[in-house]
């Protein structure tokens, strides 16, 4: 009897010890930060910002302050089109990240790309996105009205019409509260100070809270 109950102890300790293993990896993997990747043009690469003041680092550190365990890649490039991110889309989602926030589409509109192009690449990083089942948070860009009503018309239709296409999150203008203010620009007037960033960010924070609850 007192064999059997040392037997007895002796499997039961051995049963925890195995079960701790497994419970630490599942512990560690609930863990880990929620990852977002940020592909798009040269207002998410920080065009003339000094480091740390870029979108992904502004958006990353309010995401923080609001208690969320986020890290936000950069993956933005400068003068990048809706083409060119189409065609790095594969690589860039290498690290399998959990969402996306897709800014492409400035680029198009300044070349003067026909709306129907930029539309179709846009289509296709969406399918693919879906596809991996990688949420999505997109980002609008409004046409410069010298180009002209019709281009305007079609080209400010993009982004609302793939947002309801492909049920996804959508905010309107990326640049929305920041362009045309000289006082959140840099000298070029098209790309965002420290400050303008800052703006783009409380304004698009809720949104992006709503992309990582799912």
């Amino acid at each position: 009897m007192r064999s059997f109950k040392i037997l007895l102890i002796t499997l039961l300790v051995a049963m925890m010890a195995g079960a701790g293993p497994a419970f630490s990896v599942g512990t560690a993997a609930a863990a880990q930060p929620f990852k977002i990747l940020a592909l798009g043009s040269s207002l998410t690469q920080g065009y003339g910002l000094p480091p740390g003041t870029e979108f992904p680092v502004q958006l990353q550190a309010a995401l923080k302050k609001a208690g969320i365990d986020a890290v936000v890649t950069n993956a933005g490039v400068s003068a990048d089109t809706s083409a060119g991110g189409l065609a790095r889309l594969d690589w860039s989602l290498a690290d399998h990240p959990d969402a996306v926030i897709l800014e492409l589409g400035s680029n198009d509109m300044l070349r003067a790309t026909p709306p129907s192009e930029t539309e179709k690449n846009l289509r296709a990083i969406l399918t693919k996105l879906k596809a991996a089942h990688v949420r999505v948070l997109l980002t609008g860009m409004h046409a410069q009205r010298n180009l002209g009503a019709d281009y305007v018309r079609q080209f400010d239709a993009i982004y609302p019409r793939l947002a309801k296409d492909y049920n996804v999150l959508f905010y309107p203008f990326f640049l929305d509260g920041v362009a045309l203010n000289p006082k959140l620009n840099q000298a070029d007037g098209m790309h965002p100070n420290p400050a303008g960033v800052k703006v783009i960010v409380a304004r698009m924070l809720p949104l992006v809270k709503k992309l990582v609850k799912g």
